[in-house]
C-alpha cells in the first residue's frame, strides 16, 4: 500500500506529514523510558522482523493480485502502540529512503496508512479490547485477524480519500473505493493469519514480551527473552535473505486497483516539488526497488533483505535510546528544578 508521490498533491502530503508527526510526538511524550528499558533489543529485532517481512508479497487467488504484511498491529502487540509506532515509523523511512519504496513526499501518507491505523486502532484498540488480562491462543489470533482488517480497511479507505482531495482524476472515488476495499479485506486476513502465528509463537515461547500480558494467566515460557529474540532476528534474516526471493511478482493491492480504475498502476505528475522528491531520493535509494542499481540480479534482492534488516535494527536502537537519553535528561532537570523551588 506504499503510495507513489503520484498519488498526492503537495498540499495534501504536507497535511499528512503535519498529522503524522503530531502522532510521533504524541507517541514520544507517552513512551515511557522504563518501559524501553525492557524493549530496546525487541524494537530493533521486531523493526528488522517486519521489514523482512514486508518483502513478502502473497498472492491472492483468484484476483491477480498481492499483498504483503503491514506489521503496524503486530508491532503494537509485542512493543506497545507507541514504542510500535516509532518503530513502524523507522521501517517505512527507510523503505523510502534507501530502497526507493513509496514517494518522499507521500511518506506522511504511508505513515499514517500503515502505521497509524495498524498502532493505534489495531495495536490500542482491538488488542487491549481482545486480549485483556486472560490471554489465549483463541483471543490473540482473533484480536490479529480483525486488528488487520480493520486496520487495512481504514488505510485503503485514508488512500482513496487522499487521492480524492489531491485532485488525482484518473482514480475517480467510488470506483477506486469499490477496487481498493474488497481487495484490501482479502489482504487483511492473510495479514491477520500471519500475525496471529507470529504472536502465538511468542505466547508460547515467552508471554510476558507480549503488551498487556498478565502474569496471572500464564507462567513462563519455553524460551528465554534472549532465545525468542534471537529466533525472530534469525527469521528475519531468512525471509529477507532467502524468501523474499519467491515473492509473488502479481501488483499489490493498491497497483490492482490502480490498474483496474485508471488501466495503468504508474501515474505522472509534474512541478517543482515532485521533481524535487524524486532528485533527493535518487540520491539517497543506493538500492532502488531493493536491487543493485546496475543489476537485476536475485543476488541485490537478498543484500537489500539483509543489510535493509540489519539497517533497521540499528535505527530502531539508536532511535530508542536517543529518547531514552532524552527523557532521561528531562526527568533529571525536572527534579533540580523542583529541589531550587
Amino acid at each position: 500500500m506504499h503510495m507513489a508521490d503520484a498519488l498526492v498533491s503537495p498540499a495534501a502530503a504536507g497535511t499528512m506529514y503535519a498529522m503524522s508527526a503530531a502522532a510521533a510526538a504524541y507517541a514520544v511524550k507517552k513512551v515511557r523510558p522504563d518501559d524501553l528499558d525492557r524493549k530496546v533489543p525487541m524494537m530493533g529485532v521486531m523493526g528488522a522482523f517486519v521489514f523482512a517481512a514486508q518483502m513478502i508479497n502473497f498472492t491472492i487467488p483468484g484476483t491477480g493480485s498481492s499483498g504483503h504484511l503491514c506489521g503496524g498491529m503486530l508491532l503494537s502487540a509485542v512493543l506497545g502502540t507507541h514504542a510500535g509506532f516509532l518503530t513502524m515509523i523507522a521501517v517505512l523511512a527507510i523503505q523510502c529512503l534507501l530502497f526507493a519504496d513509496g514517494g518522499l513526499l507521500a511518506l506522511g501518507c504511508n505513515i499514517w496508512n500503515m502505521a497509524f491505523y495498524g498502532c493505534f486502532v489495531g495495536g490500542a484498540l482491538i488488542w487491549r479490547a481482545m486480549t485483556g488480562k486472560k490471554m489465549t491462543r483463541g483471543r490473540i489470533t482473533a484480536a490479529s485477524v480483525i486488528g488487520c482488517v480493520l486496520s487495512l480497511q481504514l488505510g485503503a479507505f485514508s488512500v482513496t480519500v487522499q487521492t480524492l482531495v489531491s485532485g488525482i482524476t484518473e482514480l475517480p472515488f467510488s470506483v477506486f473505493l469499490g477496487m481498493m476495499q474488497p481487495i484490501h479485506l482479502a489482504i487483511g486476513l492473510v495479514e491477520g493469519m500471519i500475525t496471529a502465528a507470529v504472536l502465538v509463537f511468542v505466547y508460547e515461547a515467552r508471554p510476558e514480551v507480549l503488551h498487556g500480558y498478565g502474569c496471572e494467566t500464564k507462567a513462563g515460557g519455553r524460551m528465554s527473552r534472549k532465545r525468542t529474540a534471537a529466533v525472530l532476528a534469525s527469521l528475519a534474516l531468512v525471509i529477507g535473505g532467502a524468501l523474499s526471493l519467491f515473492a509473488s511478482a502479481k501488483p499489490d493491492g493498491l497497483e490492482w486497483s490502480m490498474e483496474k480504475t485508471a488501466g495503468t498502476a504508474e501515474l505522472s505528475a509534474e512541478g517543482m516539488i515532485y521533481q524535487l522528491s524524486e532528485k533527493v531520493q535518487g540520491i539517497t535509494a543506493v538500492l532502488p526497488d531493493y536491487s543493485f542499481r546496475s543489476s537485476e540480479s536475485a543476488a541485490g534482492t537478498s543484500f537489500s533483505g539483509i543489510a535493509g534488516g540489519l539497517i533497521v535494527l540499528g535505527v530502531c536502537l539508536a532511535v530508542c535510546l536517543l529518547i531514552k537519553r532524552v527523557k532521561h535528561a528531562g526527568q533529571k532537570n525536572g527534579k533540580v528544578v523542583n529541589e531550587q523551588n
